[in-house]
């Protein structure tokens, strides 16, 4: 599923897609997509004559910004957007296409059909679901280290749990919580409320670095992931543990481990994350 640095990257590029673009027609071909309205007829309605004004991201969302809506749409495992002619052969797998007014079209494919769009009166997206419940950007003000503490205190849950979890920190999924728990020296069993001041620091660092790296990187392409454009990101070079199960760690040259956490599969060093 696409990260904070793989969905900030799709904003991007879209950016310089979209932007100054009206919607002259709106197809869906695969109705479960649409989440909001629960009518198709008027998800199509609510866009057809708006200009997308912004692209920007919250999360994992992308949130198209238009005249006087906002659609909020989440890319799930495989979803892609890409801008084509109108005319031009439809990818397989296409299940929205936003067409323009200049005769391009913006087509929205996903193989496993979980992605999901929501439209809202715009400036009204944040008070409610999916958005309503998102904890803080992780380069904002407001992530904190006393912010780390006093949510971390609160729960029994281990940390790769709570990090994966988006209601206190958003955009972190599998890839990166694994990148900056190995960056940060601590084990993703570790229950989060025994984390000391220091290694709540270090931890802190290690979430923004990754990320950050994972931007200017174009994102990590594992599977499919590709951005507007249909390039791959490249961050996968740089990964430290995830997907390197029993080759040797870059730090102490131990073999890389892995485990389930909270369901999902999980790297990691047993002697550098004690």
């Amino acid at each position: 599923m696409p990260e904070l640095p793989e969905v900030e990257t799709v904003s991007r590029t879209l950016r310089q897609l979209v932007i100054g673009k009206t919607i002259d027609s709106v197809d869906v071909l695969w109705a479960n997509i649409i989440k909001r309205p629960d009518d198709i007829e008027q998800f199509k309605l609510e866009l057809i004559g708006q200009t997308i004004h912004e692209v920007n991201r919250r999360g994992k969302f992308l949130l198209f910004v238009l005249d006087d809506v906002t659609m909020v749409s989440h890319l799930r495992m495989e979803g892609r957007y890409g801008l084509f002619q109108q005319g031009e052969e439809l990818p397989a797998h296409t299940h929205v296409i936003f067409s323009f007014t200049d005769k391009t079209e913006l087509r929205y494919q996903d193989v496993r059909k979980f992605g999901t769009m929501h439209i809202f009166k715009k400036g009204t997206e944040d008070q409610m679901m999916p958005l309503s419940q998102l904890g803080v950007e992780p380069f904002s003000d407001s992530f904190t280290i006393n912010l780390m503490q006093q949510s971390f205190q609160k729960t029994t849950r281990n940390i790769k749990v709570v990090l994966l979890d988006q209601k206190t920190v958003v955009g972190l999924g599998n890839i990166y919580v694994d990148e900056a728990l190995f960056k940060a020296g601590i084990h993703p069993e570790r229950a989060a409320s025994t984390l000391t001041v220091e290694e709540l620091t270090r931890l802190h660092e290690a979430v923004v670095t990754t990320l950050q790296q994972a931007i200017e990187l174009g994102g990590s392409s594992i599977k499919s992931y590709v951005n507007g454009q249909g390039e791959m990101g490249m961050f996968q070079q740089q990964l430290t543990v995830y997907g390197r199960k029993g080759e040797p760690c870059i730090e102490c040259g131990q073999e890389v481990s892995k485990t389930v956490v909270g369901g999902r599969g999980t790297h990691f060093c047993n002697n550098c994350q004690k």
